[in-house]
């Protein structure tokens, strides 16, 4: 592209001049869209995620139903897990336990082995943490979710456990993940902290492939440039998974925020992104939790999250059933 200047003699107003814009031509063949190095646009979300076919939705399978106890994750019953980060003692947990089943969970939280990210800090009971999950469980009628860190532990916790937890920092773990597919528990699989989309859907792959057809995908938050909060809540991967993928999908609002006041409203987000259920870290006093617990909700923090979040269900409710009375 060149400037051209007119003669003066041809300008409106004598004494000025116009410059014109005249586009070099060019040859029909050449590309005029910038390029900046990313990668062809994929036609359909099969072409973009195609190392993970199984999981990905399908005429043959729009939804995958993960059956617990007596209830399954991922139908219409929106499900919350709800428990503390840790499991401290017997008092703590059974408290915990008794308190959100009134309330409307439906699985009990609670880390009896704690990854941490530094030695020194507690890193969980063990066996002792596991069998009191299920004691709760028998008391309450709460199913069980845990995280299990090491393939080696895979058949000790699913002994204990209603649902096997693949931690963030477990994700990528292939062999951890082929042993617990193996356990025939449900899977729990989280994000990892810098994982992609396409990551999260090859490691739930792994586990299809080992014969395990009950995963629940969980979007805990990421890490990013800003450090306002522990991580950033990804909403928009809440959407995208329900859009692609045939499996369950949870929100752990709790490990997104890393503040208690944040959990709230970040549940609301994630019932409004198209959650199926929501993974809520609860204690009796969070301030003297052994881990976690400026994230974690004391009761009745977690009572009137509870309350709050039954306008947004309803009303995701009867959006989704007027859409179903249009479609039919």
């Amino acid at each position: 592209m060149r400037a051209v200047s007119s003669a003066a003699g041809s300008s409106p107003v004598a004494g000025t001049s116009i410059v014109r814009w005249r586009r070099k031509k060019r040859h029909r063949s050449t590309i005029f869209l910038p390029r900046i190095g990313s990668p062809k646009v994929c036609g359909s979300w099969h072409e973009r995620f195609a190392e993970s076919p199984d999981v990905l939705k399908s005429t043959r399978r729009e939804r995958t139903l993960v059956p617990v106890l007596d209830f399954e994750i991922g139908g219409g019953e929106f499900i919350t897990m709800a428990g503390p980060c840790s499991v401290e003692t017997e008092t703590q947990l059974m408290a915990t336990a008794h308190h959100v089943r009134c309330a409307g969970a439906r699985v009990l939280r609670g880390g009896a082995f704690k990854p941490r990210s530094s030695p020194y800090s507690f890193q969980g009971l063990g066996l002792e943490g596991l069998k009191l999950l299920a004691r709760a469980r028998g008391e309450t009628g709460l199913a069980v979710v845990t995280e299990v860190m090491s393939e080696s532990d895979v058949s000790l916790v699913a002994e204990y456990a209603d649902i096997l937890q693949i931690g963030s920092r477990s994700m990528e773990n292939f062999a951890l993940l082929e042993a617990a597919a193996r356990s025939g528990r449900p899977i729990l699989l989280k994000r990892g902290m810098v994982a992609t989309v396409a990551d999260l859907l090859r490691s739930a792959q792994c586990v299809l492939e080992n014969g395990n057809p009950n995963v629940i995908l969980c979007e805990r938050g990421i890490r990013t440039f800003e450090n306002s909060l522990r991580n950033t809540f990804d909403a928009a991967t809440i959407a995208l998974l329900k859009q692609v993928s045939h499996l369950p999908v949870i929100a752990d609002p709790s490990h997104a925020a890393g503040r208690r006041e944040l959990v709230p409203p970040l549940a609301r987000i994630a019932i409004a992104a198209g959650a199926d259920g929501l993974l809520v870290e609860v204690h009796p006093d969070p301030d003297t939790a052994w881990s976690d617990g400026e994230q974690s909700l004391d009761f009745q923090a977690f009572d009137e999250m509870m309350a709050d979040l039954k306008p947004w269900l309803a009303a995701r409710g009867s959006a989704l059933q007027c859409v179903v009375e249009a479609v039919g």
